[in-house]
């Protein structure tokens, strides 16, 4: 059977769509809703708690933003290895239990050490999360849809990113403006309110830990160990027995061609090495490109606009609820505009709003217009670069070696985010805030090309048609 009658069968399923392949998608996507919060929070919480813990300069500062990055990295690396070891689901339930625990434990911290060592345990399950919820929805989803469910991965990193910025809001309590380092110190603010923010993680941590149980392995990672028949029943559940003949068909076909376990190793071999190249510079693009200082570092960079405190936390959660709405229409484009167009117009866009951002910066312009185009930025990196790398990256990568392969982009990707937001206090104290939105500028117009001329389409195509694509591209 060729693979254009196979897409046609599995496009055609009708049991695509059904509430049971939503239900799945949905709770493996509770460990990108706990990413997004954890990930964000911190920015929120970041006036009081560096006051409570006397952190002064840019290299203090900018390594308590950025510590929880180890943790993604290690989360990151042993997530591959693992979950092809022991399956996505496991890997996902131990995540689960490690964001409970280390939000606890970062909102009972007294001492900086305390701080970075649970902030490092909540990023290795960061790590894990952003590894295997898209991946894990990836090996689930249809084809006609996977990528509007991947995306949904992506959809609740943003809902994340929005509770924790709206719940930063809710427990600060306002900040007068003649106040002193000292005086929020002693507030309620600087005392309980920053531990509260980090502690309310729990919740939805628990969440997450009760719905992995009712949720299925990946039928792929099942075939893979040569459970056929839990594979199949799986698949039967998502498409129809139709449906789950002919896509049990595909995958042993693909498996029947390669060694039945990827290593690391496998990744360099020459038709691997470029996909491989492409997933990195995929996901480190996705970083570099800059959006993430604006959520992480928002205090300054609405700061440097013009804004107080009690103001700046109010804009925070504008930029949240915007950055929702944009992914909402990134969700209904996915899989009719395609990966390509979205990833091309997302660098294009973002590169002309860094360009005017920087030179309003540069002339020092403050305002709301200034505002606007910090919104801009969110909306165009929200419909684009945000939801559909990790769709990319999920697809891309064969069978036997998506778990190494993802391991080492999404390791790539917090590699670059840990540089990111490392550097940014030494930019914007060295350079300003103006070159260093022109330098993220810069990268985007590197992008750009990039994209344009590595990256083909993806959409509507099985994984096992995009790994032959691939290796012919």
């Amino acid at each position: 059977m060729t693979p254009v009658v196979k897409t046609e069968i599995a496009n055609s399923s009708p049991g695509f769509g059904t509430a049971y392949t939503w239900a799945i998608s949905l709770v493996a996507a509770l460990g990108g809703l706990l990413f997004g919060y954890d990930w964000v929070v911190i920015g929120g919480a970041k006036p009081f708690y560096e006051k409570f813990f006397h952190l002064t300069t840019a290299s203090q500062q900018g390594w308590a933003m950025s510590c929880a990055l180890v943790g993604c990295l290690i989360g990151a690396l042993i997530s591959g290895t693992f979950s092809d070891r022991y399956g996505r689901r496991k890997l996902l339930i131990a995540a689960a239990s490690l964001f409970a625990v280390s939000s606890l434990g970062t909102a009972m911290a007294n001492v900086f050490a305390q701080f970075v060592l649970w902030r490092i345990s909540g990023g290795v399950a960061i790590g894990i999360a952003s590894n295997l919820s898209p991946m894990y929805i990836a090996e689930t989803a249809p084809a006609a849809r996977r990528g509007r469910l991947v995306s949904v991965n992506q959809l609740t990193i943003v809902i994340g990113i929005l509770l924790a910025q709206f719940c930063n809001w809710l427990i600060a309590r306002p900040v007068p403006a003649d106040a002193t380092a000292l005086d929020i110190l002693n507030s309620w603010n600087g005392q309980l309110g920053w531990r509260w923010m980090f502690g309310v993680t729990a919740i939805p941590s628990l969440l997450f830990f009760i719905g992995m149980f009712m949720v299925p392995e990946s039928p792929r990672w099942l075939a893979k160990n040569g459970l056929a028949g839990p594979a199949q029943r799986v698949l039967a559940r998502i498409g129809g027995e139709v449906y789950a003949a002919h896509t049990l068909e595909e995958i042993e076909s693909a498996l029947a061609s390669e060694t039945a376990h990827g290593t690391v190793r496998d990744l360099l071999e020459p038709g691997l090495r470029k996909i491989l190249l492409l997933g990195i510079v995929l996901a480190v693009f996705q970083q570099w490109c800059g959006i993430n200082v604006i959520f992480n570092y928002a205090e300054e960079v609405f700061a440097a606009a013009g804004y107080k405190v009690s103001d700046i936390l109010l804009n925070i959660v504008i930029t949240g609820a915007v950055n929702l709405l944009f992914t909402l229409v990134a969700m209904s484009l996915v899989d009719k505009a395609g990966r390509r167009v979205l990833m091309l117009v997302g660098s294009a866009g973002l590169a002309i709003i860094y360009t005017l951002l920087g030179g309003g910066y540069a002339a020092g312009s403050q305002g709301v217009h200034m505002l606007l185009l910090v919104v801009s930025a969110i909306g165009c990196y929200a419909t684009s670069l945000a939801p559909v790398t990790w769709v990319i990256i999920s697809e891309i990568f064969p069978n036997r070696i998506r778990g190494a392969a993802m391991s080492v982009a999404v390791t790539s990707l917090w590699i670059a985010c840990f540089i990111l937001t490392y550097t940014f206090p030494l930019l914007n104290a060295g350079l300003g805030p103006a070159k260093t939105f022109w330098i993220y500028a810069a990268v985007c117009v590197a992008g750009f090309l990039f994209i344009k001329f590595r990256l083909p389409e993806t959409k509507g195509k099985t994984l096992e048609e995009i790994e032959d694509l691939l290796l012919r591209h």
